[in-house]
C-alpha cells in the first residue's frame, strides 16, 4: 500500500500499490495521456539525431526531457473531487522536441487569452482575420533562403498601406514536408482590426489579398492565400463578451499557435529532417506586432512556463508531489515514488 500525505485536504491519500495494479500516468489521471504519446515522439525524434555526429548533443538534451513529471492535487471547484495537476518538469527546449513544442503551444494559447480581457476592455469592438500566406515548395537545401525571402515580404506586406489599419497581428512560420521531398513553408497569421475594416474601401478582399502578397514576396506567379473573417458567435445569456470571444477565436488560436512541423514529417525522412534541422537554425519561427506585439511573451520561457502551460491551477499548493518517471522501454510513464515530495 502506496500513502501519500496532503495537508491540504487535511487527510490522507491511499494509494494502492501492486505488481498487478496499473501504475501509470495514464491510469492515474486519463487527461494526461497526452503526455505518453508527445514524449514517445520525441524519443523518435531524438533517436535521429543520436546517428549524426553533428547533432548528438542535441539527442542527449532530448533524452533526458521530462523524464520526471511532478503533480500535485487540485480540487475541481465544481465537482469538489480531487485531481492531478502538473506542477514541475524539466525540459530540453530544443526547437524540435516535439514535447516542448506541445507545452509551448499549449503556453502561448493560455497567455493569448489571458491577455483577452485587456485587449477587449481596449478595442471592445475589435474583429479577427486569421490569414495564410504560402509559396511554392522549395527544394530542402534552399529553405533558409527561401524564409529569408518570406520574411522580407511579411515587412512589405506591414508597410502596405491596406494593412495599416490592422490593431495588431501575430504571425507564426510552419514548414511541411512534400510528398517528393520538397519543404513547403507557410505563414499563419492572426490579425486584430477595427470594424471600420469591413466598410467600404477599406476592406480587403481575397483577390486583393492574392495580389499584395504576390507583389510584396517578388513572386512570378499567383500564390495560394487564404483569408477567413473570424466570426463572432451569438452570445449565450450567461455567457460574457469575453468568453464569446475566446470561443470565437478557439480554431484561428490553435492553426495560428501549433507545431512549426509535424512530428510525422520529422520522422518521414531522416535525412529530410536533419537538413531541416540545419536550414532553420538560429531562425525564429513567431514575431507579433501592434497592440498584440507583448502578448505571447514569446522571450519568456522557463521550466515552470512549460510546465504550467496548461492554465493556471485554482486553489492552494502544499508543495506535495507525486512524481512519474518516463520508461523508455515501454513509451509510457509510469508512478517512481522516490522522486514524490511531501507537503510543505
Amino acid at each position: 500500500m502506496e500513502v501519500f500525505a496532503s495537508s491540504k485536504s487535511k487527510n490522507i491519500r491511499y494509494i494502492e500499490s501492486s505488481p498487478e495494479r496499473d501504475d501509470s500516468l495514464t491510469h492515474y489521471s486519463p487527461k494526461d495521456a497526452p503526455w505518453d504519446r508527445h514524449r514517445a515522439q520525441t524519443d523518435d525524434v531524438a533517436a535521429i539525431y543520436a546517428r549524426a555526429a553533428e547533432f548528438e548533443r542535441l539527442a542527449a538534451r532530448m533524452s533526458s526531457c521530462s523524464g520526471i513529471l511532478r503533480f500535485g492535487w487540485v480540487d475541481d471547484p465544481e465537482t469538489g473531487e480531487s485531481r492531478l495537476r502538473l506542477r514541475e518538469a524539466r525540459f530540453c527546449r530544443v526547437r524540435y522536441c516535439t514535447t516542448c513544442q506541445w507545452r509551448r503551444t499549449l503556453m502561448w494559447q493560455a497567455r493569448f487569452y489571458e491577455s483577452l480581457p485587456s485587449l477587449v476592455a481596449a478595442y471592445p469592438k475589435a474583429r479577427w482575420i486569421f490569414l495564410t500566406l504560402t509559396v511554392r515548395n522549395c527544394e530542402i537545401t534552399e529553405l533558409g533562403d527561401t524564409l529569408t525571402a518570406m520574411n522580407a515580404a511579411w515587412r512589405r506586406l506591414a508597410a502596405r498601406r491596406e494593412f495599416r489599419p490592422v490593431l495588431g497581428w501575430i504571425r507564426t512560420t510552419e514548414v511541411t514536408r512534400g510528398q517528393d521531398g520538397t519543404a513547403h513553408p507557410h505563414f499563419h497569421a492572426l490579425l486584430m482590426v477595427p470594424p471600420s475594416w469591413f466598410k467600404g474601401s477599406a476592406y480587403v478582399k481575397h483577390a486583393r489579398w492574392v495580389e499584395l502578397w504576390q507583389a510584396c514576396a517578388r513572386l512570378d506567379y499567383t500564390p495560394v492565400v487564404d483569408v477567413r473573417t473570424v466570426k463572432p458567435l451569438k452570445r449565450q445569456p450567461d455567457e460574457t463578451t469575453i468568453e464569446a470571444t475566446a470561443a470565437a477565436l478557439q480554431g484561428a488560436v490553435k492553426e495560428t499557435l501549433k507545431y512549426s512541423t509535424k512530428p510525422g514529417d520529422m520522422t518521414a525522412d531522416e535525412s529530410w529532417f536533419l537538413e531541416l534541422t540545419r536550414q532553420t537554425h538560429r531562425r525564429r519561427f513567431v514575431a507579433t506586432g501592434g497592440a498584440l506585439k507583448d502578448v505571447l511573451k514569446v522571450e519568456q520561457e522557463s521550466d515552470e512556463d512549460l510546465a504550467l502551460a496548461d492554465g493556471p491551477a485554482a486553489g492552494e499548493d502544499d508543495g506535495a508531489r507525486l512524481a512519474f518517471s518516463w520508461r523508455r522501454d515501454d513509451r509510457r510513464y509510469r508512478r517512481f515514488p522516490k522522486a514524490d515530495k511531501g507537503a510543505e
